[in-house]
């Protein structure tokens, strides 16, 4: 299996994968999801704050629990390529690369392109006065790591063809 891992900071465009993994059949598991999911579960309501508390949580004491859950659901699959979306930390790649051939892909855009997608998306945990707090969060957590180390850069500043293409090229380079 080749997992195909999706970093990148918030409003990035990672969602661009989503869109080109779900046209293509392509199994994508986000950890992001598992922590809304739990946010539902809990019956929270999926606010910043809310949103923040429960993904620390999930993280546990090694800041990779969730990604051990997005893993295993990933694996579980038994197809030839899946998407993971949400590592933040190199570990949680080196913890992913034990179980499979991985490939990190980082989405990149500017903060003031990344902040204005934010206020546009419309996401219940997305807001523009929590913005830079997420992003601090995002840093904390060591995602800057695994976007310094990628693999592949999507600089995602044109339209979302041009990501979708320069994403196409990537899967026929590597899968």
């Amino acid at each position: 299996m080749k997992i195909l891992i999706v970093v990148g900071m918030p409003a990035a465009g990672k969602n661009i994968a989503r869109d080109f993994a779900a046209a293509r059949g392509i199994p994508y598991f986000a950890t992001g999801d598992l922590v809304r999911a739990e946010v539902m579960l809990r019956g929270m309501e999926a606010t910043p704050e809310n949103m923040a508390a429960v993904s620390t949580e999930l993280r546990g004491g090694d800041g990779m629990g969730v990604t051990r859950l997005a893993l295993e659901t990933a694996l579980q699959a038994q197809v030839p390529v899946v998407m993971l979306e949400g590592m933040r930390s190199w570990p949680e790649i080196e913890l992913i690369r034990q179980q499979a051939e991985a490939l990190v892909i980082a989405f990149l855009a500017p903060l003031a392109t990344r902040r204005e997608r934010i206020v546009t998306r419309g996401r219940s945990d997305d807001s523009a006065n929590a913005f830079a707090d997420r992003d601090r969060r995002e840093v904390a957590y060591g995602a800057a790591v695994p976007i310094a180390l990628a693999d592949e850069y999507i600089l995602n500043t044109g339209t979302m063809e041009d990501a979708l293409q320069e994403l196409h090229a990537l899967l026929v380079k590597y899968a």
